[in-house]
This record gives structure tokens, sequence and C-alpha cells, in this order.
């Protein structure tokens, strides 16, 4: 038979009795929709986990389209436009995450005791804000000038584009107007992937969280493809063609002075955030029925002994309270080693994210735009359907926290057996002054120095600075024209040059009537079709274990501790993940550089890597990471302590519980969703 229900105990503090009363009290009004003074009496009618879950995703995907998107595609342009240099770029890029990490505690420690919605309300104001005056530099400055096209060819004198006392234009002062973008960027995403994925949880039932926060966090993941597919289009649109008649400029999108229309899509993104904010501000504080929520997922918090500090949390806030939420969740072994999972997981998401299009460049020998698009095949359904999938088995198996992390460290553990296809790799192409002679005639690859300079260039004085890639009819690539020789411009689509005196044993016909064309030589590489799907099932297999990853987080924590723990989660795996990440990243890659820019005497980007190291450097990091991974996933279930039984009965008013302990002799693993004793437990 099944224990009686013992009716609750009468032993609480004063405090606790307070806080308990007051919450009667005020439900119903904490069940009122609207903004300030302002109660609409229709909007009811949208008080339903369904509504927010539709304006979170058009908030994921506003914020995915404007930081991974569109400010990744104009980053060049913007460069190029403003005379900023890399390092200003990139330190454009971290305002981001600067932000983000410096307000989430904060945000989620006093918005996790406050009204959720009207945070994530204003957030995407600021969001949008952030995007306008990320626009603001293209009206404050006058119509860019186009001086002329650069043709690098071999005439005879010197193609160098450095200026002997040269000094940096005004223009490089409109940096800090980016800078101030990206902060508000930052700033207004905090509570969105904090608050926003707790507000989820807390109207939801425990099984269906785990779905619905998926599919908040897929369209966090369409959000950059649409913001990478909508930008590259714009940026075909001249920058100022309301200015001028772009029909009368000498260059087209493929020059390298082209800079395109890169303040479009943040005046669209920062209107439609203006335009989603203003609903999802008017939620209420909790939903109708979010009481029995809250009371089903009591019987999963990790459970620590002696007395229990987390019902202290929220009585006073200050900085005491705050100190004394750290300390809770610092304790708190499967929560801190569920966030460096996450970090190492986080690691190996940036990382590739950002540089995965660059090695399908380099081992492939394609162009950047086709090897993007590559990835993007491989990766987007790779992250949408391993988000999707992830949170739907938690839904559809009703995993306890002890069988989540057993997933996530399972998955963790076979997804290193595919990421052995990093052993694969392309031979490098034969590259004149590089890995091959230029008078060779048998291809030995060895690398030369990157010495570009030879006798049949000499006369030619080029320069280093501009890599500008062209294919001879000898099978060889030429640093540019000019390395190769070449004095005459055909022009067509690729451009086509002839009169080179580097190409040896090339002739042209009538239907060839060109020693050397634009870009770089196809590749015969084979390993491509292998290659890309195996990659995306390494990455499907991480993106699975996000939402049940996060949802365990969510559930080992107490609940008035979910939204500071988001927070505190998001800060470590910033901090040790997607910060990091793309840095480590690149340092490897560029360890197998073998041929440098030389900019003004000083080193710039790397344009030829060497392929074979490249991959096996890719494969130890991404090695050493998931095994990582798989230790701190073991550590989390090692650790995990759940708390004594404890039988929940909801009444139907969802409003009061009765809880009676069995000496703490049988986990709540063991209970179902409706609160009653499995036939593996003890309840008898």
């Amino acid at each position: 038979m099944t224990q009686a229900i013992i009716p609750p105990t009468t032993k609480t503090t004063s405090n606790q009795q307070q806080v308990y009363y007051k919450g009667q009290s005020s439900q119903k009004h904490d069940e009122d929709c609207g903004w300030l003074c302002l109660r609409p009496p229709g909007c009811g009618k949208f008080m339903s986990p369904a509504w927010v879950l539709f304006f979170l995703c058009w908030a994921s995907g506003i914020q995915g389209m404007v930081v991974n998107g569109f400010v990744n595609v104009v980053i060049s342009n913007i460069e190029r436009r403003f005379s900023i240099s890399s390092t200003e770029s990139g330190t454009i890029a971290s305002c981001y995450d600067i932000a983000s990490v410096l307000l989430l505690i904060p945000v989620t420690y006093f918005g996790g005791q406050g009204v959720k919605p009207r945070y994530l309300g204003i957030g995407v104001l600021v969001l949008g804000l952030g995007s306008f005056v990320f626009t603001i530099p293209h009206f404050a400055t006058d119509t860019y000038v186009v001086d002329g096209a650069y043709e690098d060819t071999c005439n005879g004198f010197t193609n160098s584009t450095c200026v002997v006392g040269q000094s940096l234009s005004s223009l490089s002062d409109f940096k800090y107007l980016f800078f101030l973008g990206q902060l508000l960027h930052g700033a207004g995403a905090a509570p969105l992937y904090t608050l926003g994925v707790t507000y989820l949880d807390e109207n939801l039932p425990q099984r269906s969280s785990s779905f619905y926060v998926g599919i908040f966090y897929t369209f966090a993941i369409l959000g950059p493809a649409l913001g990478y597919l909508v930008g590259g289009e714009l940026l075909n649109i001249y920058t100022d063609f309301r200015a001028i008649d772009t029909a009368s400029l000498t260059i087209d999108k493929d020059n390298p002075r082209w800079v395109g229309a890169w303040w479009l899509g943040f005046l669209i993104s920062g209107t439609m955030a203006f335009l989603t904010a203003i609903p999802l501000g008017g939620f209420p504080r909790s939903l109708p029925g979010s009481a029995k929520y809250r009371a089903e997922r009591k019987n999963e918090v990790y459970h620590k002994e002696g007395s229990d500090e987390s019902q202290k949390v929220g009585l006073k806030r200050g900085p005491k309270d705050i100190l004394l939420s750290i300390k809770l969740l610092v304790t708190n072994p499967t929560f801190m080693f569920l966030n460096f999972a996450a970090a190492s997981e986080g690691i190996i998401l940036s990382g590739f994210s950002t540089f995965a299009p660059k090695f399908i460049e380099a081992q492939f020998s394609f162009s950047s735009g086709w090897a993007a698009q590559i990835m993007g095949f491989a990766l987007l359904p790779a992250g949408g359907g391993g988000t999707l999938i992830g949170g739907f088995l938690v839904k559809k198996f009703n995993w306890k926290v002890r069988t989540i992390v057993k997933f996530c460290l399972c998955t963790t553990a076979f997804s290193m057996i595919p990421s052995f296809v990093f052993f694969t790799y392309c031979d490098n192409m034969a590259f004149s002054g590089v890995n091959i002679k230029y008078d060779a005639v048998n291809v030995d690859l060895s690398f030369l120095g990157g010495n570009l300079n030879s006798q049949c260039n000499d006369p030619c004085k080029c320069t280093n600075e501009n890599y500008n890639p062209v294919c001879g009819n000898d099978g060889k690539m030429y640093f540019s024209p000019c390395y190769a020789g070449c004095e005459v411009g055909l022009g067509g689509d690729p451009k086509k040059y002839t009169n080179c005196s580097c190409i040896m044993n090339a002739t042209t016909t009538v239907d060839k009537p060109y020693m050397a064309v634009s870009g770089k030589c196809e590749s015969d590489c084979p390993w491509l079709p292998l290659f890309a799907p195996i990659f995306a099932v390494v990455m499907f297999l991480t993106f699975l274990t996000t939402m049940p990853a996060l949802s365990a987080t969510l559930r080992c924590v107490p609940e008035n501790q979910r939204s500071f723990s988001l927070g505190i989660q998001w800060i470590i795996a910033r901090c040790l993940g997607s910060i990091p990440g793309p840095i480590l990243f690149g340092k490897m890659i560029d360890l197998t550089c073998l041929v440098w820019q030389n900019k003004c005497g000083e080193q710039g980007s790397c344009f030829f890597y060497d392929n074979q190291q490249l991959s096996y450097n890719l494969l130890a990091l991404g090695m050493a990471l998931k095994c990582l991974s798989t230790i701190f996933f073991f550590l989390s279930l090692k650790l995990y302590k759940p708390p004594p039984i404890e039988e929940i009965r909801i009444s139907p008013d969802t409003t009061s519980e009765s809880v009676s302990s069995n000496n703490g002799k049988t986990s709540t693993e063991n209970l179902t969703d409706n609160g009653k004793p499995t036939e593996g437990g003890s309840g008898r």
C-alpha cells in the first residue's frame, strides 16, 4: 500500500510565513498582463506559454541575426570604410561578450526576484537601440568616394599601398560608436538566454520545458544563418545608393575597395527589436497554473546535508544575499561541473563556428563564400536538429537529472569517434615560391620559406600586401598576377591575364587566349563528401547535449536560484568557453601558417597553411576538449545527490502542496510526475 499523505508541517519561520501569505494574496495580481498602469482587457488571451515562446523566438532570432550574423558579415566593409584596423574590429566584436559578462550577475539576480518579462522587454529594447547606434557612423559621414580601381599586374613600378608618414583618418574615431553599439547589444541580450529560459521553465510542465527551450534555442541558431544570407545580399548594394547614381560607378562588388550597404541590416533589425519588445514586456510575473509546475520541480534539487540555506535566498535583497546565492551555487558540485562541461563544449562550438569555413577554404582551395555556404549547409541542420531533438528526448521520456547527465556523458564520449575525420587532409596545391620553385617541372612539394620573388618577376616590383591569387595554365598557383609576371588583364568574370613571364610551358589558343585566371586552382581532393557529413555528425552530437544539459542545470538548483544560476553558468561558459575559444583555435591555426601578409613592414594575416598540420592541430584540440567534457559530465553524475523522498500532492487549485518524508531512505528519482512512487520506490 502507498503511504498515507501527511499534511504539511506548520514549523516555519515567521519570514517564510510572511513570504507564503504574501504570495497567496498577490497571486492574482502576478497573473495580470500589461505595461505599468496600462492593463488592456484583451491581453489575457495571450497569457500562455505558446505566446511567450513565440515572442522569445522572435527576440532570439533577431539577436542571433544581428550579433552573430550582421556584425560578422560587415566587419571587413567597416574596416575599409572607416580606416579601422583588424585589432580594433576584433575589439568591436568582443564588446558584446564584455557587456554580457558584466551585467549577467545583476540582471539575473534582480530579474530572477522581479518580473522577468519586464526585464526581457527592456533588454530587447536596448538590443534594438544598439542596432540604431551602430548605423550612426553611416549617416554622420560624407559620401564614400572611390578614387580608382587597383590593378595588381606587372607594370614595372611598385604596387605598394603604404604611404610614409600617413596618419589615420578622423573616420577611425567612429569606432567608439561601434564599441557603444556592441556594448548595448551585449547588455540587451544579457536577460534573454537566462531570464527567458527560466520564465519558460517555471510556466511549463517539467517534461515539456526542454522541448520549448529547444525551440527557443533553435531560433537563436537560425538567426545567424539569416544574418549571413541577408547581410551578404545587402553588401551587393553600394553603401551610398541613395546619394549617387550607382550606374556611374567605376568599380563593382568584386573590387577590393567596394563598400556595401552594411548599415541597412541594422536598421531593419533595430525596428524588429522594438516591435518585439513591446508585447514581450507585457507578460505577467507568472502565467496561470504555474504554481503546480514549480512544486513538481522541488523533488530534483541537489541535496546538501545540513541546514537548507537556499530558503534564506530572496528574503532580503542585497550584497549579502548575492554572496549567499553564489556560495550555494559554487558548493553545488553537480551544477559546477555541468558549467565546466558547458565551457569546454563552448570552446568547440565557438571555435569551429568561427574557423570551420577557413579550414574548408584552406583544405579544398575553395573561395571563402563557397566555404561558408558548405559549413552553413552542414551546421544548420546539425545545430537546429540537435537542439530540437535533445529537448524532445527529455520531454518524450521524462528523464530525471541522473538520466539526463548519463545521456550527456555517453553522447559526448561517443562524439570522439567521428572526430577522427580530421585525420583526413588534402595535399597542398602547388604554390610557386612557397612549396615549389618557379621553374620546377616535377611537383615536389616542400616548404621554401615563402620566397615569392624570382628572376621572372623581379622587374615587376611586386608587393605581398594584397593577396590576389591566380591559377596558371601550368597548374601552379601564384600569389598575384604581378608575381606570375602577368602584364595584361583581359577582364571577364573571373578575370583573366596574359603575357605572364613566370608561367612556363603555357600556350594560348583562340578558345583559351589567356595564361592565368583569377582565383585559386581547383583542388582534386576527394575527401569533401566524407568530411562534410561526418563533421556535421560531430556538430549534431555536440548540439544534442545542449538542451538536456541545460535542463539538468535548471533542475539541480533551487527554484529561487534558477535565473541566477543561469547567469553564473553563462559567465563561466563565456569567460572559459566562447571568449577564449576562437582565440585558442586561431592560435592553433596560425601555428600552421606558411605565408604571412607583410603590410608596411608589419605581419598581417595568413595567406597559406600547411594542410596536414592544420588537420592534426584541430584534431588534437578537439579531442582534448571532448575528453574534458566527458570527465566533467562524469564528475557531475558521480557527485549528484538527490534530496530524500518527497511525495508532492498538488491540490486542484494548484496553490497548496503536501509533503511526506520517508526518513530519506528513498531518492526522489523514483517518483513519477504526479508525485506517486513508482514500483521501484519504497512507498510502503
